[in-house]
């Protein structure tokens, strides 16, 4: 495990496993695949193995997993 090793101030890149991910290159957070925003490294929670994208929150998770047909549709009623 090194989630925290060499902390860099910028974007890091990362290796998103089954229950861990490994720093690639160093930075302090990530940016969600659906939102845009930034994520920092110790407060990473959500991200999908297979498409190997960060979620800052379950929403966001959630979201991502509709958009690529994991999930049916769904509307409001």
């Amino acid at each position: 495990m090194n989630k925290f090793e060499g902390h860099g101030s910028g974007e890091a890149k990362i290796r998103y496993l089954d229950s861990d991910f490994q720093v690639i290159t160093p930075g302090s957070f990530v940016r969600c695949a659906i939102t845009g925003e930034s994520i920092p490294l110790e407060e990473l929670k959500y991200w999908s193995v297979a498409r190997q994208e960060p979620y800052a929150n379950i929403q966001a998770s959630v979201e991502a997993d509709r958009i690529a047909g994991v999930l049916p549709n769904q509307t409001g009623g």
